[in-house]
Order: C-alpha cells, then sequence, then structure tokens
C-alpha cells in the first residue's frame, strides 16, 4: 500500500494508516557486554525508518491564508493520525504505559507555555510555571516514601531514564570515587549514566528471576572495600519485572564492612515503585531504610499523556549538586534546564482524583490479570513467568516479527513480555492470546521448527518446550 498519493487537484496526500512495504533494516552488530544477544542465531531487529513515512512539511501556497485549504489539509492528516492512535492503543502490551486516562479538563491550560525552571522549591523570575503543584506532588510521593518535608528534595523530571540519571549523579557527588554497582538485568539508563559520568562500573550477577544476586554483589563488593558504593537498587527490572530484595542488598553491604556513611543506594523505581506499597506483604521502600534517592516514571502506572518521572532524594545530599544561577533568581540542581510545566499538573489531578485507594484497586487488578494471563498462556503449552510482586508476564517470543509489532512487544533474546495495565482488560488478553495461538499453529505446523527453550532464562519449572514438557 502506497503512504504517499495524488488527489484529484494534484497535491500530494499522506495516509499515516497505510503501512509501507518495506524491508527490515540491517541487523547492527553488537560491540560489547552490553549488547550481548541471548541466542547465536537471534539477532537484534531494529525497528522501520521512520523517515520512509515522515510527514513532510510544505509551505504554504500565497493564498492559503484566505481559502483555508491548508488548514483542511492538516486537519485530515491529524484526524486520520488520530485513528492510527486508536488502533495502536488497542494492541499495546508491551511497555508499560497506562493508556487509561481522561485529562479533558485540563485542555483549557493548552495555550499557556508553562515552564518550571531552576528549583522546585524557590521561585524563579519566570512566573508561568506550576510549582505549587508540582510541590504537592513530591509531598505526596514523599508521604508515600516516609520521609519528613523538611528532609527531601525533588523534582518532576522529563522521564524515567532523567531520574536514574539525576539520581546516580548525587550518588557520585556525594562519593566522588565511589564505584557503581548495578546487576545485569537494570535499565540500560544506569549504564549509561556510568558513560556519562565516567564512573567505574561493576555489573552484578542476577537470579533466574532477574533480582540481583547477592552472593555475586558480596564477591564483588570485597575486592573494592577501600571505595564507597554507590548502588542500583531495581523496583522491578525491565524485562522480567524482578524487584531486588533491598534489604538483603543494605545487609550485604553491612556483611562487608560497609557502613552507612560509606554506601549511597538508588532506587530505580520506573513502574513498579508507585505499584509496589499497594501489594500486601510486599517488602517496603522507604526512606526510613539507609537509601538515597528514589525515582518512579509518571508515565507509566500514573498514566500521564506525556513522559515524565518523580525524583526524591535527601535534602543533605542535594546542596553537593546545586548552584545559584542569577539569571533564574533560583537555584539548579535538576539535569535539565526547562522543565515541562504541564507534566506536574497532569500528575496533580490524576493523583487527587484516583488517591492511594484508587490506586490500590489498580494494582490488585493489574496483578489479578497478570496471573490470568500466565496461567491461560501456560495451559496452551507456551513457556511462561511471573515473578511475584509483577505484572510483566515474560513467555516465548513470537517468531513472527510483524506479530510481535502489531502487539508492540517488547523482546529479548528468546523472550517477550506483556505488561499488564490499569487499561490491559480481560477481553484484550484474550484476544492477544487467540490471534497468538493461531499464529503458533502456522509458525509450528512443520515439527523441524520448535518453540525456543526458555529454561535458562525463566527456570526448568517454568519452560514448557519440547525438552522440558
Amino acid at each position: 500500500m502506497s503512504v504517499l498519493s495524488s488527489s484529484s487537484n494534484g497535491k500530494i496526500t499522506f495516509d499515516p494508516t497505510a503501512v509501507a512495504p518495506e524491508p527490515l533494516p540491517p541487523v547492527v552488530a553488537s560491540d560489547g557486554d552490553d549488547a550481548v544477544i541471548a541466542t547465536k542465531e537471534r539477532q537484534i531487529v531494529l525497528g522501520k525508518n521512520v523517515h520512509t513515512t515522515c510527514l513532510e512539511i510544505t509551505e504554504p501556497e500565497v493564498d492559503d491564508e484566505s481559502t483555508g485549504d491548508k488548514d483542511a489539509f492538516m486537519a485530515g492528516v491529524l484526524a486520520r493520525y488520530r485513528k492510527t492512535l486508536i488502533e495502536r492503543t488497542k494492541h499495546h502490551l508491551g511497555y508499560p504505559y497506562n493508556l487509561d486516562f481522561d485529562y479533558g479538563a485540563l485542555s483549557q491550560l493548552q495555550h499557556f507555555s508553562i515552564n518550571n525552571l531552576g528549583d522546585p522549591f524557590i521561585e524563579s523570575n519566570y512566573g508561568v510555571h506550576s510549582r505549587q503543584f508540582e510541590v504537592g506532588v513530591l509531598d505526596w510521593f514523599a508521604r508515600l516514601w516516609e520521609i519528613e518535608q523538611n528532609e527531601y528534595w525533588g523534582y518532576i523530571t522529563n522521564c524515567g531514564t532523567e531520574g536514574n540519571l539525576h539520581g546516580i549523579l548525587v550518588g557520585r557527588e556525594v562519593f566522588p570515587d565511589g564505584i557503581l554497582y548495578a546487576s545485569r538485568e537494570s535499565h540500560y539508563s544506569v549504564f549509561k549514566a556510568a558513560r556519562m559520568y565516567r564512573m567505574d562500573c561493576v555489573k552484578v550477577g542476577t537470579l533466574v528471576t532477574g533480582e540481583i544476586d547477592c552472593a555475586d554483589f558480596k564477591a564483588k563488593l570485597l575486592p573494592n572495600k577501600d571505595k564507597p558504593a554507590i548502588l542500583n537498587v531495581n523496583i522491578g527490572t525491565t524485562v522480567k519485572g524482578a524487584v531486588d530484595d533491598l534489604d538483603l542488598v543494605i545487609q550485604t553491604l553491612e556483611e562487608c564492612g560497609f557502613s552507612h556513611d560509606r554506601f549511597y543506594i538508588h532506587c530505580d523505581g520506573a513502574l513498579f515503585g508507585l505499584m509496589m506499597p499497594f501489594v500486601k506483604r510486599a517488602p517496603k521502600v522507604t526512606f526510613k531504610k539507609p537509601i538515597g534517592s528514589v525515582s518512579v516514571s509518571g508515565h507509566k502506572f500514573v498514566g500521564c499523556p506525556m513522559p515524565c518521572g518523580v525524583q526524591l532524594t535527601r535534602i543533605e545530599h542535594i546542596n553537593a549538586l546545586s548552584r545559584n544561577v542569577e539569571y533564574l533568581a533560583s537555584r539548579d540542581a535538576t539535569i535539565m534546564g526547562s522543565r515541562n510545566g504541564h507534566a506536574p499538573i497532569f500528575l496533580w489531578y490524576t493523583l487527587n482524583k484516583k488517591g492511594y485507594k484508587g490506586f490500590q484497586k489498580e494494582v490488585q487488578k493489574c496483578l489479578r490479570n497478570a496471573h490470568y494471563i500466565k496461567d491461560r498462556l501456560r495451559e496452551e503449552g507456551i513457556s511462561a513467568m511471573l515473578n511475584e510482586l509483577s505484572s510483566t508476564v515474560v513467555f516465548e517470543r513470537p517468531l513472527d516479527e510483524e506479530f510481535v509489532r502489531r502487539w508492540q512487544l517488547a523482546c529479548e533474546g528468546n523472550m517477550a513480555h506483556v505488561i499488564v495495565m490499569p487499561n490491559v482488560t480481560i477481553e484484550k488478553l484474550d484476544s492477544f492470546l487467540n490471534e497468538l495461538l493461531l499464529k503458533r499453529a502456522i509458525w509450528y505446523k512443520d515439527e523441524k521448527v520448535r518453540p525456543p527453550c526458555l529454561a535458562a532464562d525463566i527456570g526448568k519449572e517454568n519452560c514448557v518446550c519440547p525438552l522440558h514438557k
């Protein structure tokens, strides 16, 4: 199907719902430990080149102002694009975004350029800001993670990666000669931070569940007892949704001779940092424990329509980072200078609307539906795993990349996963599973082609490949 077509008046129009019949892009070879592929046979397949379907910007005709042709053309493009978004939202299962929200009441603010420059707690000369909303959101999370108002500092970030970059930067500023430790299944932004800050970084092994292996952590700590430890703790790993045992991590540090003034812990809670407080019997992430910072994404479980996040740290640490900026009449201690002033308002709105009880109901629904799809997959003879504290269901990677793209699945090696969010219903999961079963009947009709073995990835007990049935 052609993406570009000519209309009756000779103008070129764009159909964003059309699919260009283009070949897959070339495979990118791995060049280091960060990009190791799970099997020799499988290679990383990149997404389609957007330039082949980009929306060209054209200069308006001389008489466009009077005829309104340009406005009508753009309205048509946007209307078709909206249909594409609706369709893509229906088939979205692999990434941790809550797509169930309604912020119609905030449309009245779209005409304002809201920018939260500088420190959230110090008003700058730029008056079109939303600091009052931002600090309200920060106070809400401070209560959730049990730290007093006069003991914390934080801000609304532009994404989860920025939260990790900031948390690790604070750790580096507190301990300039510290070594960064992170499990191999930590988010890629953690290792990006190590490269950006030129930090010594030690990768720690993981258990089959995906959580940090504290025995390996101890073995790698002991040779470096002379240097402070900066540690990234995962409150839900990217692929398996594993939660690192924070208490065991702290115990390991103490057993290796690291007093509380010689280590800094950043907790990456991108998705599950907001879910875990509402899971019964789940271990607590709290500033009552010797942690240095926590970050969480706002566009994930909260359901903000633009990427954003929340980063909290202890106020005693932030002085090492902050600088007074006369141009702003404020203080700067953030990663970015300008910050989206709309994001705090969206967060404030939904936190007020749902509250702790509302989030608790949504967490329970997600966990219930995650167990449902895991059980259904296993009933159909498909390898699958679900960690106890997670809504991320790991299963065998579909054989067809088009199926992966249709359902927007995130894959790694022989694994794919479904992340059950508040907008993911039983009906949607059934639709996905029924389509997967139809495809598998085609993929594996020839006995020479077999489903992949996931024993090394998710454990023998969760693998139902021909070898482990």
